[in-house]
């Protein structure tokens, strides 16, 4: 790139008359809009209703609604005082999320810097300096030129030490005749939005990921206590059968058939406690704690009574690009990607920067603040872009191709999204359905064990059926228990799914 000043200490130059013309073109077409195409953000093609986009038996579909009726409090419905304090340290301390936070600090300071090419850039400078030619440099061949019979001596003088002063500033700005700086910082812009997504995206993660780990903890946990007590009846069982053995009232098949499966109920408790272990460990990895640190506040505790979960009125499908981070991050890096094919076409055209310095020069100190000692210089420069192998419009179509890329990446995420809520729903609506069921069968086994303790007591049976009956029903809250975890994560799926938990509503509220 050729680069022309066009006025020298104040006075144009020769090259600037010949070139006046460019400037003035540029001049007239200051109020010329920015080079490339304008960002339009990308249309999300939503159904009416979430059952449009469902794969699947039509009974498992997301009921129709006008508006959502999740909770402001999305974590609140699950009863867990406990899980919102996991959150809100694992939110605190996460690595992921101060990582987030630093990429959106840089990514906004980087759009800051873009910002300030806008303005006037000045720099002082300032220097003192002793210095000496030689004797047989360049100035001996302009002495021998000019001929004389003091040549020897004004060489001396010439090569004499001698000190320097300068001090001034120079000043420079460049308007954005293209808009280069303009499509400069829309691109910084969006990567900020995309930062700001980010940062959304690993907050919902992170809860979504600690509440994942809780309720695998208690499940794990609540398996191990049931499986206690099924030991515990099998033992009694074992004990009568054992009794009737050798009483001669029974042959030793069931005895042996009730061994068994005391052996099978004992080994499943290594795998449930790998279960919890691994649990207790997940969570104390998101809380940035060492392993074991959470063991006594996690421990055990006894199943109480879960609320119902909600129903599924998600609202319009319309919504969901407005809530998903990624999406939001995928149209952002579409804004940058049409942004950066601006600055490159612009940087095929003329850029004229306006510049001044002022400043002294003294050859030794007594005379430098003198007025005499000024010198300054003032003008236009023109930069042309001449010849470069076609460097920049190999860019300006490879940012072309960033842009469609960009654009495919955007519809993919869209279309994931569709996937992601569909499959949650599917989940979360399955599972409630065999919870209604599972429910009604524990409730019929507490009937058919109340009914074996009555005939017990009454003497029309043996204790043995109490405990058939007590194992079944055991067997029936193990079944509800899983159920209800399964529920709960695909609940927690489908606020990841949907893009929002509720959390920047809730902060927004603060």
């Amino acid at each position: 790139m050729a680069s022309i000043p066009l006025f020298v200490n104040g006075k144009p130059a020769r090259a600037a008359r010949r070139l006046a013309w460019p400037a003035a073109l540029a001049a007239a077409l200051a109020g010329c809009s920015s080079v490339g195409p304008d960002f339009a953000p990308a249309p999300v093609a939503a159904p009416a209703t979430w059952s449009e986009h469902h794969g699947g038996a039509a009974e498992l579909a997301a009921p129709v609604a006008a508006a959502s009726a999740l909770p402001a409090d999305r974590w609140g419905v699950f009863g867990e005082p406990e899980l919102l304090r996991l959150q809100a340290l694992a939110v605190g301390s996460s690595p992921d999320l101060k990582l987030a936070a630093l990429h959106l600090a840089q990514a906004r300071a980087a759009e800051a810097t873009v910002s300030a090419q806008r303005g006037v850039r000045v720099a002082a400078n300032a220097a003192a300096m002793r210095q000496r030619q030689s004797e047989y440099g360049a100035s001996a061949r302009l002495v021998g030129a000019l001929g004389g019979p003091n040549q020897q001596h004004l060489l001396q003088e010439l090569s004499a030490p001698y000190s320097q002063y300068d001090a001034g500033f120079d000043a420079s700005w460049e308007p954005d005749f293209w808009g280069r700086i303009q499509r400069s910082e829309e691109a910084a812009a969006a990567a900020s939005a995309q930062g700001a997504a980010a940062l959304r995206s690993a907050r919902l993660s992170v809860a979504a990921e600690v509440a994942r780990s809780w309720f695998a903890l208690r499940s794990a946990q609540d398996q191990i206590a049931l499986t206690q007590r099924e030991l515990g009846a099998a033992e009694q069982a074992r004990a009568l059968l054992q009794a009737r053995f050798e009483q001669g009232l029974s042959d030793a098949s069931a005895l042996i058939d009730q061994r068994a499966k005391i052996a099978a109920l004992q080994s499943t408790a290594p795998a449930l406690q790998v279960q919890e272990a691994l649990a207790l460990n997940q969570l104390t990895l998101l809380c940035g704690l060492d392993p074991g640190a959470l063991n006594r506040e996690l421990a055990a505790a006894p199943a109480e009574g879960r609320p119902t979960l909600p129903d599924l009125r998600l609202g319009l499908p319309a919504e969901l690009a407005r809530r998903r981070p990624d999406i939001a991050a995928a149209e952002a890096r579409l804004h940058e990607a049409t942004a950066e094919i601006g600055v490159a076409v612009a940087d095929l055209y003329p850029r004229i920067t306006l510049g001044a310095n002022f400043g002294l020069e003294s050859i030794g100190s007594g005379r430098f603040g003198e007025w005499g000692s000024r010198q300054w210089s003032v003008g236009p420069s023109l930069s042309i872009p001449v010849w470069d192998q076609g460097r920049r419009r190999t860019t300006i179509q490879l940012r072309r191709l960033q842009q469609q890329e960009a654009a495919v990446a955007f519809q993919q995420t869209v279309l994931k999204a569709w996937h992601e809520v569909d499959d949650s729903i599917s989940a979360y609506v399955a599972e409630g359905r065999r919870e209604t069921r599972l429910a009604a069968r524990l409730a019929e086994a507490g009937q058919q064990a109340a009914l074996a303790r009555a005939r017990y007591a009454q003497g029309l049976a043996s204790y043995l059926p109490v405990l058939a009956t007590e194992t079944t029903q055991i067997e029936a809250r193990r079944d509800l228990d899983l159920s209800q975890t399964r529920r709960r994560t695909a609940l927690v799926a489908l606020y990841k799914a949907l893009g929002d938990d509720g959390s920047d509503a809730a902060l927004a509220a603060r």
